[in-house]
This record gives structure tokens, sequence and C-alpha cells, in this order.
């Protein structure tokens, strides 16, 4: 390799680095959970999208090795030439069932899905109308479509409306409105009740990625729509968050959306099916979901502890009714200091900072887990008030 580009990607790597921007690893030894191991030392977890606990549940487990006897460690085909088993039927039309939409298809992930949405349904003569802080998939998603884009602040329906209106001047044929169910980096739930009545003046059709939603928000846990009683139009989600924490994304809609998509949404073609092993577990997740409340009870009890102990603290929080419940920081050097000192005092966070949030609106995200016990909580509470005052977060 031209030794004038490897010494271009250095420096950009040594700017990234002395930005405070530069992103570090830690190698977990344990399985995934409440708490778990690294480096030797166990800790509070606080950092996952494992909502429901369910990443080491014992009937996810046994349901994985259950299905690879049978059925396979994996396909080694994509699912239109000899990729489809019958449990991959069983888990979209479950998932669909679940969701309350006509069908579903699997992805890899759901940056796949999200990537693989826009391009086969519209086109030059359509128009996107995009919340400014979707997910990257999302954005990447609408980048591979013709269609014209429009994009309006975070959850300001006054700008959602304008653009609906400009569209529709515009001679927009067909109009979808694309939005996260739950922005990831705030905890804040999109206006689905505004969003879906502004759909049906403006005859939009309303796509929601609800990654951090499936599962536990809701009555029936089945995502932000649950949770407002509204009806959307196209749901892509993962099973990779509070569905059991592996891999794997879908959409779910209507039976000709999912028909289209399946002919020739790429990522969907030209990308291996998923294990039988995750998609047993996926089913089983769902199972469990569907059976009962009492993870996502004790979920929203832990989160709304946890948010009264750091205000108690003194922190300085976003506003919100989900577990996930951002410490607001500022700068990115601070942000990686307190996640460091914590961690020391035995609780993991991750400190976000630009690019993944804007310039100067760095923070340690924590994220609650129906798992985490009031007495690991107090003991996480005690580290962020510790480390706060050592750092002038606090008084």
């Amino acid at each position: 390799m031209a030794d004038a580009f490897l010494s271009y990607i250095t420096e950009t790597l040594t700017q990234i680095e002395s930005e405070g921007l530069y992103k570090r690893e830690r190698m977990i030894t344990s399985p995934q959970g409440g708490e778990i191991t690294v480096g030797g030392r166990q800790v509070i977890n606080l950092c996952a999208n494992n909502y429901l606990g369910l990443a080491d549940h014992p009937a996810l487990i046994e349901a994985a090795k259950r299905a690879m006897e049978p059925r396979g460690f994996g396909m080694a085909s994509v699912r239109f030439i000899c990729g489809t088993q019958d449990i991959h039927r069983k888990l979209e039309l479950k998932l669909a069932s679940f969701l309350n939409k006509d069908d579903a298809i699997l992805f890899a992930a759901c940056f796949d899905a999200n990537g693989g949405l826009f391009e086969p349904l519209l086109s030059k003569e359509d128009a996107i109308v995009s919340d400014s802080l979707n997910h990257a998939s999302i954005i990447d998603g609408v980048r591979l479509c013709k269609a014209t884009r429009y994009r309006y602040a975070n959850n300001d329906m006054k700008e959602l409306e304008e653009a609906l209106k400009h569209a529709r001047n515009e001679g927009a044929r067909h109009i979808m409105i694309a939005t996260d169910g739950v922005f990831s980096m705030d905890g804040y739930l999109a206006n689905l009740p505004t969003i879906t009545r502004l759909a049906k003046d403006y005859e939009a059709i309303v796509m929601v990625d609800d990654c951090h939603s499936s599962g536990f928000m809701g009555p029936r846990g089945a995502g932000t729509a649950d949770h407002f009683g509204v009806d959307v139009d196209i749901l892509t989600g993962t099973l990779g968050k509070a569905l059991g924490g592996g891999i794997g994304g879908y959409i779910a809609g209507p039976q000709p959306v999912i028909d289209l998509l399946r002919q020739r949404a790429r990522p969907y073609l030209f990308s291996n099916s998923l294990p039988p092993s995750i998609v047993a577990a996926g089913l089983e997740a769902i199972r469990l979901v569907e059976e009962g409340a009492d993870l996502r009870a004790q979920l929203f009890e832990n989160a709304a502890y946890w948010r009264a102990g750091l205000e108690k603290l003194g922190f300085d929080l976003l506003p919100g009714e989900h577990p996930i419940i951002p410490v607001m920081l500022g700068e990115a050097t601070l942000a990686q200091d307190m996640a460091n000192m914590l961690f020391e005092e035995g609780v993991y966070v991750s400190g976000f900072f630009f690019p993944v949030v804007p310039h100067g609106q760095a923070r340690i995200r924590t994220q609650m887990n129906a798992a985490l016990t009031n007495e690991e909580l107090d003991r996480a509470l005690a580290a962020f008030g510790k480390v706060g005052k050592a750092l002038g977060v606090i008084s």
C-alpha cells in the first residue's frame, strides 16, 4: 500500500485522538448481564441495550442450543438460493403477529433493514421526510434512494407539516415520513400521535425504527406505536437489543411491501440468512415478552429508581420516560475521563461524543436493565456521586 495513503490515515487517527474523540474497546470475558467481567474485574454494566436482561437468559441459551443439533450452525446461503429454513418463516410470521402487521422480513441487522428499505419502495417521483436525529442507518438508507429528501428538526411537528406541504405542492407521488421511535442518544420518544395525524392529512406513509422500544414499550411490549395506541405503516427493528441482544433485524408491514422487499432489498438478497440458533432464540424472546409483563415492569421500576437517584445527586439529565437516561457533560474529554474513573469504581459506562452526538453535547448514556437489583443501582449511584464530585460535575 502506498506510503502516502498510510501516512494520511495515520494523521487522521492522530487528529481524532488529539481531539479526545478516539474510541477504545474493553474486552468482556463473561456473558452480557447486569454485572460483567472485564479485565478480571466484575463491574456493574449500565451501557448495554439489554433492556429486559435476556442476553444471558437460560431459556434463550437453551433454545439456541436445541436448534443447532437438528438444523446446523449456519446456512451458508442467502435466503432465495438455499438459505431459508422453516424457522425463518416462523420467526417472520411471529414478528408480524407480535407487531400487528401482515408480514415481516428478516435481515442480518436493523442497519441492513433500514439500508434496504427505501430504495425498492420509492423513486425520484417520491419524497422522504426524515427527522434530523434519525439513526445513521436511516440516513444511509435514504441516501441510497432517489426520492427527494426533506428534513425536519427533531420532533418539530411544525417543521414536519411544512415539509409535507412542500412535498405535496411539488407534486410528490408518494411521501414517506421516516423517524426513530426512540432517539437513542437522548431517550426521547417520537411524537407518533401527531405524526400519524399529519400523515393522514397529507396522505403520507409512516415508517418507524423501533430498535430501542421493541419488546418493552407499550402495554404489549410491541414498541412506540403500541405505547401511544396508534398505527404506523412500516416498522423496522432488531433482535439485538431487548429481544435477546444477539443479531438480526426486520421490517414489518403490509404484505405487498414485504413481498417487494423480498424481491429487491439488496441487503436481504446479498447477505447470508440468520443462523438457526439466532432464529430459535428470537422466537423464545418473543414468547417471554408475550407471556408476561414482569420484566417490562421491573425495567421501568429500575429506570425510575435510577433517574431519581441521579437527580438527587445533582446531575444534569435529559427529561424522559425511557430507560435511556443520559447524564449530560458537554465535553468529550470529560465524558471519557468520567467513564474511565467510574470503571475504576466498578461501574461500566461509555462516554458518547462527536460524531455520535453533536459537538458540545458529550454525555454518559446510562441504560437500565430489568436484571439489575436495587443493591447494584445503589452501588452505581455511590460511584457516580464520588466521581462526579471529583471531576467537579456535581458539588
